[in-house]
């Protein structure tokens, strides 16, 4: 089991990692979203905003209202951050729980 600092520092190299990306992606997808990331074997959570094709204001702590809630165990966030466990495949799978509109989610897929 990843501790909540790795699961802080997983998600930081996530919003790094959008952040180089924003320039070719930000004419692509119109997305701005609260997120929530809940990490269920640690019962901790972060929360953020994913605008303009960043993670952006990432911070520790739940957030009920957010638009866009991913539950997972920190082990498979880790893995997902790392690029080892597909998003699909972790979604249908039921290692991973997205809660979003639709559409929200077709435009995050295209993010990761």
């Amino acid at each position: 089991m990843a501790s909540v600092d790795e699961c802080r520092q997983a998600l930081q190299e996530l919003a790094a990692r959008l952040d180089r990306n924003a320039e070719t992606v930000r004419e692509r997808i119109d997305l701005d979203r609260t997120l929530a990331c809940r990490i269920t074997d640690l019962d901790t959570a972060f929360h953020g905003r994913i605008t303009g094709g960043r993670l952006v204001e990432l911070t520790d702590g739940d957030d009920p209202k957010a638009k866009i809630a991913l539950s997972t165990s920190s082990d498979d966030l880790l893995a997902l951050v790392r690029g080892d466990l597909d998003v699909t495949s972790a979604v249908t799978s039921r290692r991973v729980s997205i809660k979003a509109n639709p559409f929200d989610l077709l435009k995050l897929r295209k993010l990761l």
